[in-house]
């Protein structure tokens, strides 16, 4: 009967830890504690949204505080811009310029300065004017400047779009703003104190109408830039290039100089050729663009066989060539939700596909999954050769399009944002900033 009674309180203690464990299992499991529906996570906004060419959307800074700054634009045309500060949890809000455009192309650009103030650069789309406002004090957000204008512009009716704001260390402090100009091509100009600026100068020439241009800075010494030839709907045979400013120059990947600043624009023959439309038949669109720890750059672009077929891809130098791969299908075509009777206008709009600029060896994308756009984010430990990924969302009821990681985090685990909601063209949507 003793024996009996030791057994029996021996199995319930085997069974009472056994559930201990598999309760800490279940909890702490990824599948649980991360992947789950959109609309299950925080929003830093109830109501915003961007476009993909005007960034960095969010960055994080550390000196006095430990807070990621992010820029929007909301549905009354307003330009935000906002704080998380990681030690209490906190968000405050700013309103740089209200009712500028309902149009998601007006989203901001942040540039944070060396010293810790925010410059917030925005524009309407093919807007007449670039603004800008510079704050007060470093790392605050609640007192600025008085609104600021380039006051620089290439010749032509197609206004200021898209700026990318970077500051460079080795030219003493220099600030350089990129933009799609008058002319509809990648123009800049470079400013010594964020008040005086350069005359406008245009980057790329060629021959597609409007090439599209993602870039990534060290902050230091170099400028990195990815670019198509034109818009996809526009240009059947839209191929990927790459070069880089350094020193008073552009350069190729493998260091081959392609000309002086002095002698811009180039032309998209005179960079590296990432992708070849001509070579698969698909044209391409531009994502991203990072720099690994070893210097060499990463793209993630489209793939668009097909309006209903966006492919996702991963292009890295590996010190010698290109290595091009596909990552993952998107999950079918556009993610725009188009009106019943009416034809889709931006059918090479993906869900989207971003790096995370510290670690470029890990990507997260947004696909289509039982008809609903979900984040998942892909790693390569090989260079692209594979891949293992995780869902961060799943289940979701609405769409979850357009994720950014801030640029310069610290955290073992990527800052991530995202666009969740219901979005029909990019002067009606109706979509949250979500964040992880």
């Amino acid at each position: 009967m003793l024996n009996e009674i030791k057994r029996l309180i021996m199995k319930t203690k085997i069974i009472f830890f056994l559930s201990l464990f598999l309760i800490f299992v279940f909890a702490c499991s990824p599948d649980m504690k991360e992947n789950r529906s959109g609309e299950s996570y925080i929003s830093m906004t109830g109501d915003g949204a961007w476009c993909w060419f005007a960034d960095p959307r969010a960055v994080y800074y550390e000196r006095q505080h430990k807070r990621t700054y992010i820029g929007w634009v909301n549905r009354e045309g307003d330009i935000m811009a906002a704080y998380y500060d990681h030690n209490n949890k906190e968000i405050e809000t700013s309103t740089l310029k209200k009712d500028l455009q309902y149009d998601d192309h007006a989203n901001p650009a942040i540039l944070m300065q060396h010293d810790g103030h925010l410059v917030v650069f925005y524009s309407a789309h093919g807007g007449k004017k670039m603004f800008y406002r510079i704050a007060k004090n470093p790392e605050d957000i609640s007192v600025w400047g008085d609104e600021k204008e380039l006051g620089t512009n290439t010749e032509g009716d197609r206004g200021y779009t898209y700026p990318n704001p970077f500051q460079l260390s080795n030219e003493d402090n220099v600030i350089y703003i990129f933009w799609r100009g008058g002319n509809f091509k990648p123009n800049y100009s470079k400013s010594k104190d964020g008040i005086n600026w350069s005359p406008a100068k245009t980057l790329i020439k060629g021959s597609g109408a409007r090439p599209y241009i993602k870039f990534e800075s060290d902050g230091i010494e170099k400028i990195h830039f990815g670019f198509t030839d034109g818009h996809p709907r526009r240009e059947e045979r839209n191929n990927i290039y790459y070069a880089c400013y350094h020193n008073g120059a552009l350069y190729k990947a493998d260091g081959t100089k392609i000309k002086d600043m002095n002698e811009v624009p180039i032309e998209p023959s005179e960079a590296d050729k990432v992708y070849d439309a001509s070579i698969s038949g698909a044209r391409a669109w531009i994502w991203d663009i990072a720099v690994d720890n070893s210097g060499n750059p990463v793209i993630v672009y489209t793939a668009l066989p097909e309006e209903t077929d966006h492919r996702y891809r991963y292009a890295k130098w590996n010190g010698s060539e290109w290595k091009d791969v596909e990552i993952t299908s998107a999950g079918g075509g556009w993610f725009p939700q188009t009106q019943i009777g009416e034809r889709e206008r931006e059918t090479y709009y993906s869900g989207g596909i971003i790096l995370d600029h510290v670690n470029p060896s890990i990507v997260y994308l947004s696909k289509k999954i039982s008809g609903i756009f979900e984040i998942e984010k892909w790693i390569t430990s090989d260079g692209g050769n594979t891949w293992i990924s995780e869902k961060i969302t799943f289940g979701s009821k609405k769409n979850n399009v357009r994720p950014f990681v801030s640029r310069g985090h610290k955290f073992n685990d990527a800052f991530l944002f995202w666009m969740y909601g219901d979005y029909i063209h990019y002067t009606k949507y109706f979509t949250e900033i979500k964040m992880k």
